[in-house]
């Protein structure tokens, strides 16, 4: 069997490169790349992020990305979203009074922690839903590693993984084509790498 190829979408925000390793080393062959066109044939799409909304935000305009990941969604092609990747998929993100709009894949805002601690950076457990695909395999207790301020706080169903740090919060969603994990699974050692594996799984 072929390695998936997957494009890590490069629109200015950091962290590409452990994205790109980390997804290598569980079977897929990776570019990182800001063309478009390579995006859109890719058997997988990983929109990572770091730092804030509206920044990640301006870099996905910049590069006219938002009409590619909608276009990949609508037709049921993989994208898993990391971190401030996962919290642009919502519709609206709200940091220090700035309220920003987002890809509105995903309903919900993306607002500020409301815990005595920020940011929560360390080792969390998640609690995933029955029948999640990303978490198949892993055992309830399993730790994943967060670094963040924001959350996207929708109205919580069931099929949402959720953590807490002084409130819940969607610590990865599964819609079909579309993933994505809150905390970082390039930093998470084996349990982030069982994580991406299963995602690839899905690229078939």
């Amino acid at each position: 069997m072929s390695q998936p190829n997957v494009v890590v979408l490069d629109y200015g925000s950091g962290n590409l490169r452990s994205a790109q390793r980390a997804v290598e080393r569980v079977g897929a062959a990776v570019t990182v790349t800001s063309d478009l066109a390579a995006a859109a044939d890719a058997d997988g799409l990983v929109v990572p992020g770091v730092g804030a909304y509206a920044a990640c935000m301006a870099g996905v305009e910049r590069i006219g990305a938002g009409p590619a990941v909608r276009a990949r969604v609508a037709a049921g092609r993989p994208v898993l979203g990391i971190c401030v990747g996962m919290q642009i998929l919502y519709e609206l993100g709200d940091e220090h009074g700035v309220r920003t709009e987002g890809l509105g894949l995903l309903a919900g805002e993306v607002r500020r922690l409301a815990a005595p601690i920020l940011p929560h950076m360390g080792w969390n457990t998640v609690a995933a839903p029955a029948g999640s695909t990303l978490f198949a395999g892993l055992p309830a207790e399993t730790r994943f590693y967060f670094v963040h301020s924001y959350a996207a706080k929708p109205d919580l169903s069931a099929r949402d993984t959720t953590a807490e740090h002084g409130e819940p919060f969607a610590a990865a969603v599964e819609r079909g084509a579309l993933c994505a994990t809150q905390f970082h699974p390039e930093k998470s050692g084996d349990a982030g790498a069982h994580v991406l594996a299963n995602w690839l799984r899905t690229l078939a």
